[in-house]
């Protein structure tokens, strides 16, 4: 069986066995976990391993583990910082900002591929420009080029623990005051603004191997009239032709308020994938799940296939293993360097 182009959530710490049914839908291909779905390294092994048990090839396991505001799971993983500290020791000492940047990358990874997650939906590439509060200390910096750096760093981190990355919110998030899970954020700039400051960063990954990317929820009023992630101008004209990227394009949440723009829920999932999305996430609302299922359980496309496998996760440790290597050590002290509560200011003039 091929890997689906749905993306869902579960309920609580282990899989039901409405769940498991659920799971073997021919239009499942993975799984988003949330902080309600660990309890401890353990039972998140334990909750892994039954997911991958399920099909084969097995299905895609994702989690929001950005750092500082976003990281679902917190005792037994290490703390880690929001993109921005790493900025901020970018700022102080260019190549420690870097060192961090790679090390917190590779920590990050290297503790969830022991657990069993595939990926992470990270980083954020967005530019920091003081103008979105959902954004914030998610972005590296307020500067296009030390996003670019950093977050290349960071990959490089995470390619080492065995894990792929996923870039967001393409084309860009931080040039608009409203949160996408709430209202409907709408950027006036031109494709040009755009193309010199938020489409650099992401430029710049794809050219270094990043392998999967996923579109904002934002319209781009003089450029488009579709939200990104709904638009064949961002997908296929821009990112798959301009700049040539060759990987998995992953829809934001269909429940956001944004994607009401879209329609209804099937609506969604069509309009996605029919602007170019590989996999569409559905996340805190079952029957939107069903319905959306229910809509694609005739769909199929080979090249989204080929693309989804490679987002499994590859070489892995134990967290055992992982605590005795000198790296993971290093890694550790070097972000216990952040301080819990960070306001930090992201070089704005």
């Amino acid at each position: 069986m091929s890997l689906g182009p749905v993306m869902l959530d579960l309920e609580g710490t282990s899989v039901a066995s409405d769940e498991e049914r659920l799971l073997a839908h021919p239009a499942v291909g993975g799984v988003i976990l949330f902080s309600r779905n660990y309890d401890s390294l353990g039972q998140l092994q334990a909750l892994c391993d039954q997911i991958h048990s399920l099909r084969n090839p097995h299905l895609l396991i994702a989690v929001d583990q950005e750092g500082g505001r976003v990281q679902r799971f917190r005792e037994g993983f290490t703390s880690l910082p929001p993109a921005a500290w790493y900025g901020e020791q970018y700022q102080n000492n260019t190549q420690q900002g870097l060192e961090s940047a790679q090390l917190g990358g590779w920590v990050m990874a290297a503790e969830l591929r022991a657990c069993g997650v595939d990926f992470s939906f990270a980083p954020v590439l967005d530019i920091g420009f003081g103008i979105s509060d959902v954004i914030g200390d998610r972005a590296f910096s307020s500067k296009p080029d030390i996003v670019a750096r950093l977050a290349k760093a960071w990959m490089q981190g995470v390619h080492h623990a065995g894990m792929a990355v996923v870039g967001k919110h393409f084309p860009g998030h931080g040039g608009v005051t409203a949160d996408s899970h709430l209202a409907l954020p709408v950027d006036q700039r031109r494709f040009e603004d755009l193309e010199m400051e938020d489409l650099r960063p992401f430029e710049n990954m794809i050219h270094a191997g990043m392998e999967a990317i996923m579109p904002a929820h934002v319209i781009y009023a003089h450029i488009d009239q579709q939200l990104a992630g709904f638009s064949s101008f961002w997908l296929q004209r821009v990112l798959r032709r301009q700049l040539g990227f060759q990987g998995v394009i992953f829809s934001d949440d269909l429940n956001m308020a944004a994607a009401q723009e879209a329609g209804g829920y099937g609506d969604r999932a069509t309009a996605a994938l029919s602007a170019g999305c590989d996999m569409v996430l559905v996340c805190n609302n079952r029957p939107a799940a069903i319905e959306i299922l229910d809509r694609l359980k005739e769909y199929d496309d080979p090249a989204a296939h080929v693309r989804l496998v490679r987002m499994h996760g590859r070489k892995s440790q134990t967290m055992q293993q992982l605590h005795l290597d000198p790296q993971w050590r290093r890694a550790v002290n070097r972000l216990s360097m952040a301080p819990e509560e960070i306001n930090l200011d992201l070089g704005l003039e």
